[in-house]
């Protein structure tokens, strides 16, 4: 079975500082679980040099592959390419097809600023992003995305391909006990089935049910093995239902 490990560092201050909400883990957790790949790793970093090649550089090593988000645009406080760069001990050079669709993009106004977006790790490539105008650079296993949401979430869609594992099987059972009451049968149930992703969420204040259960593997036959052998511990008349 294909496995595949990703780290997703999140740049900026504002996200740091409470000013802006990050949307962009939850899409990319979300994402990257349906199509098989694991987010094992999730920073937050401020916009400083040291700080995102450090991290960068750590994740790049670890994972099998690292998305980046934020941090890309023609201000003084987008120092993501430039981090990545020194991660990889890498001087920054301008890369001529960004150039031409920045120049394209800004037309007769001054593109000075705009042509800090053609800068790029040496030996970076480019991969296409869908409908979005700008392809996405990669240097090595590190994507760099941008921060907004929207532009983020396009061109994490359009790498989806590249990055798919095999998928994850899921099984749910949802129970009128609380957590306290099933955790000895939650435990024998690991015991038995080490490799097995059981999740218990407790829900506070639903009427139909306390706690839901989630089962998870690559394997169809395991989960299936686990889900009966855990069925049979639980007390049957605490099940509402199973999914």
């Amino acid at each position: 079975m294909r496995e595949r490990s990703c780290a997703l560092v999140v740049v900026g201050n504002e996200i740091l500082s409470g000013k802006v909400q990050d949307s962009n883990a939850y899409f990319a957790a979300r994402e990257l679980h349906q199509i098989g790949v694991a987010l094992a790793r999730i920073a937050t970093i401020p916009d400083q040099l040291a700080p995102i090649a450090g991290e960068v550089s750590y994740c790049s090593r670890n994972f099998d592959f690292v998305i980046t988000s934020g941090g890309v645009g023609p201000t003084h406080d987008d120092l993501t390419m430039e981090g990545v760069a020194r991660a990889f001990n890498r001087r920054l050079v301008v890369h001529p097809e960004l150039e031409r669709l920045i120049r394209k993009h800004f037309h007769e106004r001054s593109v000075g600023a705009g042509l800090k977006m053609a800068e790029v790790p040496e030996g970076a490539v480019l991969n296409e992003a869908g409908d979005i105008r700008f392809p996405t650079v990669q240097i090595e296993n590190v994507y760099v995305l941008p921060g907004i949401p929207q532009l983020f979430e396009a061109k994490l869609r359009a790498l989806s391909s590249r990055f798919a594992a095999d998928p994850y099987f899921m099984r749910a059972i949802y129970l009128t006990a609380g957590e306290g009451t099933i955790a000895d049968h939650l435990n024998d149930c690991m015991r038995n089935f080490p490799e097995l992703m059981l999740g218990s969420y407790p829900r506070i204040g639903d009427p139909d049910y306390r706690v839901k259960l989630t089962l998870e593997s690559k394997n169809a036959e395991y989960l299936e093995r686990a889900f009966r052998h855990l069925m049979g511990l639980l007390p049957a008349e605490a099940v509402v239902k199973t999914e």
